[in-house]
């Protein structure tokens, strides 16, 4: 099982359509990653990828900023051991990145503020980012003498290596539009109310919307659809890739849930999966 206390780094909820929601949870400090915040978002990750209930992946932050990147004190302490002790370090959160690549559910990002070196790598790793109007967006590495090392395959496929040479060597802080247009954001909640209150109601609407169109959707068609664009990214189209693609769709033509949305849409209803997301409502903590 799952468990959280109000003061842990990362909080993690279930709902009861299967929707988890991982919340990093160090608002006093930004948000800012140290080696407790990176192991206990491992631990979740890992916990919640074998979780059959589990439908969907929503990241997000408690108070003003998704992330300032790294916790500075964390990080001077780190300059202070020895080689091998940072290789750990650094290899803790490239295994984060990968986990978060790699999840076989969808998975979304949802940033509002400071969104800053390691926080792009996450969001860079979610297979949809939503963002606020006051979202900003910085690999400033550079500034500090160091390099975003770990992150920078999920940024460069993310946005290219042309426009990622730029971030990475002028360490600008781009906005929210700036960022769409990049494709590290795929929506932004474009609110110009300065009540803060109704400007996040309008960013949960906007986060429930799209995961409404996930949830109508079968689970195992979309974790097949995870593994084909990954197959696409890293193959040539050659013969294999034919093959392999074609065996794709003949299999999960096949399967049960492949079956039953075929039979669904002729039958004029809704497919198993759609039944049963809307079963039940709210949120239980893990």
């Amino acid at each position: 099982m799952l468990h959280a206390t109000a003061s842990d780094p990362v909080l993690c909820t279930i709902s009861r359509q299967g929707v988890a929601t991982l919340t990093l949870n160090r608002p006093d400090k930004a948000n800012a990653f140290d080696d407790q915040l990176i192991a206990a978002i491992r631990h979740y990750l890992q916990q919640l990828a074998s979780r059959a209930e589990v439908s969907a992946l929503v990241l997000r932050a408690e108070g003003k900023h998704f992330s300032a990147g790294a916790d500075l004190r964390w990080m001077k302490a780190m300059a202070r051991k020895k080689r091998h002790d940072n290789l750990n370090d650094a290899q803790a959160l490239a295994f984060l990145m990968n986990e978060l690549d790699t999840f076989p559910h969808p998975t979304i990002a949802v940033v509002q503020g400071s969104a800053f070196g390691g926080a792009l790598g996450l969001i860079c790793c979610c297979d949809i980012a939503l963002g606020s109007q006051d979202a900003r967006f910085s690999l400033s590495e550079v500034k500090l003498g160091l390099i975003p090392a770990t992150i920078a395959p999920y940024v460069c496929r993310t946005i290219g290596q042309r426009q990622a040479r730029r971030l990475m060597l002028t360490a600008e802080t781009v906005d929210a539009d700036t960022a769409r247009q990049l494709g590290i954001l795929h929506e932004i909640c474009d609110s110009n109310d300065k009540n803060t209150a109704d400007s996040a109601s309008l960013f949960d609407e906007m986060l429930q919307q799209t995961l409404d169109r996930l949830l109508a959707n079968s689970p195992a068609a979309m974790a097949q659809v995870k593994t084909l664009c990954k197959l696409c990214e890293q193959r040539p189209i050659d013969t294999d890739l034919i093959r392999q693609t074609s065996e794709m769709i003949a299999d999960i033509r096949v399967s049960p849930q492949g079956q039953e949305g075929l039979n669904a849409f002729f039958d004029k209803r809704h497919p198993s999966w759609v039944t049963n997301n809307t079963a039940g409502q709210g949120d239980h903590n893990e």
